[in-house]
């Protein structure tokens, strides 16, 4: 049976690999599409599109109440000391991933205000970020080059892992170890027919041969005609990874 390259020292349960992207804009929503996927998904992802709504540490506790787990997806970015405190409300919450952008200073920041439960994730590069996109920015290393520079500073200042594309989770495992977390958003399904936003895409079961520990589905479940099976059928794909 096929496993990642690098098997993480921590014990993952197969079904918490898939993080489901609640990418929608109310409770009601949300609510009635977590009731929907019932045992299909285990974690899911809140974003900023529900930050910006009322009800987002509503959803939240709603969903521990379930024996759910929660990433808590808010891509921190501010002074230091500003984050350092968000940080630590956030230790507080029950979530389990939380994600900060930004320096080496924020990185610190976060890791060192974080709780036991909170695993604290650094974004690397977007995966709607192209390389086009970086010369157009001033940024003269490639992709590639700027990933594992971020992650290796956000890994030595604190943070426990890092949010990157399949296409650099082999050389980010290289880079970083077993120990570190890598999560992975930008997964499409091999039968996927487009990429919407998302530029740089795998495959589950290619993110994780690649060394990804978690991924992040979001649009291929949420606008499936049904969205269980879709999420049934990479939870199937998962455990023909993992067995």
């Amino acid at each position: 049976m096929a496993t990642a390259p690098t098997a993480p020292s921590r014990k993952i349960a197969n079904r918490e690999r898939l993080i489901f992207a609640l990418d929608v804009p109310d409770l009601k929503g949300a609510k009635e599409l977590v009731t929907r996927l019932s045992d299909s998904v285990a974690f899911y992802k809140i974003g900023l599109e529900l930050a910006t709504s009322r009800h987002y540490f509503e959803l939240l506790d709603w969903l521990l109440a379930r024996d759910k787990k929660v990433f808590a997806d808010l891509k921190l970015y501010d002074i230091p000391a500003t984050v350092s405190a968000a940080v630590r409300q956030l230790t507080r919450s029950g979530a389990s991933f939380l994600t900060v952008n930004g320096d080496r200073a924020v990185a610190e920041a976060a890791g060192s205000a974080k709780g036991e439960q909170l695993k604290v994730l650094a974004v690397t590069v977007l995966t709607s970020v192209a390389p086009d996109d970086l010369r157009a920015m001033g940024i003269g290393l490639s992709l590639e080059e700027l990933v594992l520079l971020r992650a290796r500073q956000a890994v030595a200042a604190g943070c426990d892992g890092v949010i990157a594309s399949g296409l650099e989770a082999a050389p980010l495992r290289a880079a970083l170890g077993a120990d570190a977390l890598i999560v992975t958003p930008g997964i499409r399904p091999a039968d996927a027919k487009a990429k919407d936003d998302q530029r740089r895409v795998v495959t589950p079961s290619l993110a994780f041969r690649s060394g990804a520990d978690h991924i992040v589905v979001g649009r291929p479940i949420r606008d499936a005609a049904d969205p269980y099976l879709a999420a049934t059928a990479i939870q199937e794909e998962i455990a023909g990874v993992f067995g």
